[in-house]
């Protein structure tokens, strides 16, 4: 029984926050003005900062990070909905919530279709292939540091930084075994080496996406940002690179084959990515209508996998192998689509409209103000970065390009590359550095990664630097 009058008071308590129109409406009875410092500004503006803390404690409290954002854009858009509506500015929100779900449905079906050819080309053992490869090739500790790194890097720019640091990870594990020192520092490396190679391409990350969407950069603009996204994982890579210890291990024998059709998925990828950059340069059109027609590519594919099954002695029905047939299932392109990351794009909804909804409110504006216009574009970029470190960078680059601010192709270049290589400063900055405290649990810790933040840092400034300095002309 007094479970059920907790349960009561809770609920009327949460009804009272959503449809007391009394607490909001009083501040906009004469108009919508400034809403920055009214009880509907402080309200929103909390319950984001609430929200955001469950995101940040994810890893404590096993809480998924999309359910705590999503509740909260519910909530501050019918407040502000409750709230524009006494003011006669109902319109104006309905356009704005609009905007903002059209913006994250470009992005999250430009998403999707990537991560449906990633987890394609996992199905078809790519990754695992290329893995065996490395482990049973006999590198040395110190080899293996670089190579890995070397791989990270250049591999993210295509797939995204999750799932090439989870990939080179597993290499790190299981060549390193119980050399704690190995593979602490060998985890530090890829993720510093997946966020930088994520900073130069379109397709490396969702921040770098964005941008590329917005029209802020042109896609063959990104690759100025190879040079400075490569120092800024060179740099404390050198220096790591003495802390390794220069042991070799034994090889590895496992042999791992790539399934039927996996090098035509790779080139099917390759051929989407064109299709979307030539329906954005040439067609003027937005890319994720050509990322859904490299779907289609693959859907097409799948099909002809599907029909021709016999040819691997699998079952057509695609139900899958067990221990009598021995056999794995035929590929279904929508299978792929059901592992995507579901996760962190319903994440990425409750962000765009969170964030949407305070720079509805007037909150960006004074940010951008404050930002851009007293500290300077560069100063502000250079923020930004490190602010990623602590705040996921898609919030952070959201807000960015909501501001809008009056840059330069350079200074949008620059603050692309702080967003993208900031979260590098802490294992807690990137969701390839959460991922990998999960996956080498105990030995890359936040305090092993912490160990390394000034040579981290080094490199993030160094590549600020080679950047204003290479790509000068992107500032005038």
């Amino acid at each position: 029984m007094n479970i059920l009058k907790n349960k009561s008071s809770i609920l009327v308590g949460l009804m009272t926050l959503l449809f007391s129109g009394a607490l909001f409406a009083s501040e906009g009875a004469k108009g919508w003005g400034d809403m920055t410092t009214s009880s509907l500004g402080y309200f929103s503006l909390a319950l984001f900062g609430i929200a955001y803390i469950f995101v940040m404690a994810e890893e404590f409290t096993h809480l998924r990070k999309s359910k705590p954002v999503i509740l909260a854009a519910g909530i501050i858009w019918g407040s502000i909905g409750w709230v524009a509506g006494q003011n006669g500015m109902s319109v104006e929100a309905e356009h704005a919530v609009r905007h903002n779900l059209l913006e994250y449905a470009e992005l999250m079906l430009f998403l999707l279709v990537a991560m449906t050819y990633v987890n394609s080309m996992e199905e078809r053992k790519v990754f695992d292939a290329l893995r065996a490869w490395l482990v049973k090739s006999g590198f040395g500790f110190r080899a293996l540091f670089w190579i890995t790194g070397i791989l990270a890097f250049f591999i993210s720019p295509i797939a995204d930084n999750l799932t090439t640091a989870l990939l080179m990870c597993a290499v790190i594990m299981a060549v390193g075994g119980d050399n704690t020192k190995f593979v602490s520092i060998g985890c530090i490396n890829i993720v510093v080496a997946a966020n930088a190679g994520g900073a130069f391409s379109p397709f490396g990350d969702i921040t770098t996406l964005m941008v590329w969407q917005k029209g802020m950069v042109e896609f063959w603009t990104f690759f100025a940002l190879f040079i400075p996204s490569a120092v800024n994982f060179l740099v404390p890579a050198a220096i790591m690179h003495f802390a390794i210890p220069n042991v070799k291990p034994e090889a590895s024998g496992e042999e791992v084959q790539m399934q039927r059709g996996a090098k035509r998925i790779i080139l099917l990828f390759f051929m989407t990515i064109g299709t979307a950059v030539s329906f954005h340069n040439f067609l003027h059109m937005p890319p994720v209508v050509g990322m859904l027609t490299g779907l289609a590519y693959l859907q097409l594919f799948g099909f002809f996998l599907k029909k021709t099954a016999h040819r691997d002695n699998v079952k057509p029905d695609n139900v899958e192998s067990d221990a009598n047939m021995g056999s794995p299932a035929a590929f279904d392109v929508f299978s792929p689509v059901a592992r995507a990351e579901w996760d962190t794009l319903f994440f990425f909804y409750g962000v765009v409209l969170c964030v949407g909804g305070l720079g509805f409110l007037g909150y960006l504006s004074l940010a951008s103000e404050l930002m851009y216009n007293q500290w300077g574009p560069t100063s502000a970029n250079i923020v930004v970065g490190v602010l990623s470190a602590i705040v996921d960078n898609i919030p952070v680059m959201f807000a960015v390009l909501t501001m809008n601010p009056d840059m330069s192709i350079g200074q949008w270049l620059l603050v692309t590359l702080t967003a993208g290589v900031g979260g590098s400063l802490l294992s807690i900055g990137s969701a390839a550095g959460v991922a990998l405290m999960g996956q080498a649990r105990g030995k890359y810790t936040f305090f092993g990664h912490l160990k390394w933040t000034p040579a981290i840092a080094l490199g993030y400034a160094a590549s600020i630097y080679v950047h204003m300095l290479v790509n000068e002309s992107y500032f005038t």
